[in-house]
């Protein structure tokens, strides 16, 4: 039996190159190809039971070989989710192994007996729960939104799956999730936005008169779209972006446009330009136009439901 090509089939299967031993002698692995694939150097060992490939991710290792598993923001991280900057530190789940320097952050959900160390790498449920506790609330809430865009996964189902491990601030923060958010950019802006006090609707329909579509956040008559640094970077992207500003313009719809660096990095800026223009009520919905406009949008929303 090749040690490597079993191996490699284990990372396609998102193991990450880190696997216990039950694991490889499930593959058909004894201790005499073990052996071999150590002194091989194909494999190397972790600690006691566990082992990595020579193609494995450094951050499952160093958390197994610290005693722990990846978990928490670095495990969402791995998994595909958007996970907002701020966030470097290794985090580790805890284990009765768990050893290592000091600035490892053990982390553990608010709730319930710690699940087993099965994997090197948390499932995304779990890693949730524990980084409810390591998170600031808009970040986790981005985080949330993010799992059930990619997973299409509703609210109340990733409700039901984390109770076990959640609690009353886990409840309540989870009333602010929202998976039609497309970025983590417009996931921060609404959750700040209405902690501020803002009507905000998400995601809501434009008829641009010549195709419909959607802007990613809307006040009054305002429609603030928040340009992430992945999805509009390319020509095509703004191209169509300015397409649409200029339609909705002419339709009675107002646009702002805010970016990631300025959401991250001076959103007091961004406070100041959105209340300058709400306070002479030019974001009320008054004019014929604008009201056609909001009729046509809610039109294609009952459609759409």
């Amino acid at each position: 039996m090749e040690p490597i090509g079993q191996c490699v089939r284990l990372i396609d299967m998102g193991d990450f190159g880190v696997h216990r031993k039950r694991e490889l002698v499930e593959l058909g692995f004894d201790d005499r190809a073990l052996g071999r694939a150590l002194n091989a150097g194909d494999i190397e060992r972790l600690r006691r039971d566990w082992y990595a490939e020579r193609l494995h991710d450094p951050d499952v290792a160093a958390a197994v070989r610290a005693g722990g598993v990846l978990g928490c923001v670095s495990a969402l991280r791995l998994h595909g989710l958007w996970v907002p900057p701020g966030y470097a530190t290794l985090h580790v789940r805890r284990t009765k192994a768990l050893r290592g320097p000091g600035d490892l952050m053990g982390c553990r959900p608010f709730r319930g007996r710690p699940v087993a160390a099965t994997t090197a790498v948390d499932p995304i449920v779990y890693a949730l729960a524990c980084a409810a506790r390591c998170m600031a609330e808009e970040g986790w809430i981005a985080v949330c939104d993010s799992y059930l865009s990619l997973h299409g996964v509703d609210v109340d189902e990733l409700r039901d799956d984390i109770a076990p491990y959640g609690g009353a601030y886990v409840d309540a923060m989870l009333e602010k999730v929202d998976g039609r958010s497309q970025s983590g950019t417009e996931s921060i802006s609404r959750v700040r936005f209405r902690a501020l006090g803002f009507e905000v609707v998400v995601q809501p329909s434009v008829d641009y008169r010549i195709y419909s579509g959607h802007a990613d956040l809307r006040i009054g008559k305002l429609l603030i779209e928040c340009d992430s640094e992945e999805f509009h970077n390319k020509t095509k992207d703004r191209g169509h972006d300015y397409t649409r500003d200029r339609k909705s313009l002419i339709d009675g719809w107002e646009s702002m446009r805010v970016a990631y660096h300025e959401v991250i990095g001076a959103w007091d800026e961004i406070v100041e330009d959105v209340r300058a223009f709400t306070r002479e009520d030019r974001h009320r919905i008054r004019s014929r136009r604008s009201l056609d406009a909001l009729h046509r949008s809610a039109e294609i929303d009952r459609r759409g439901a």
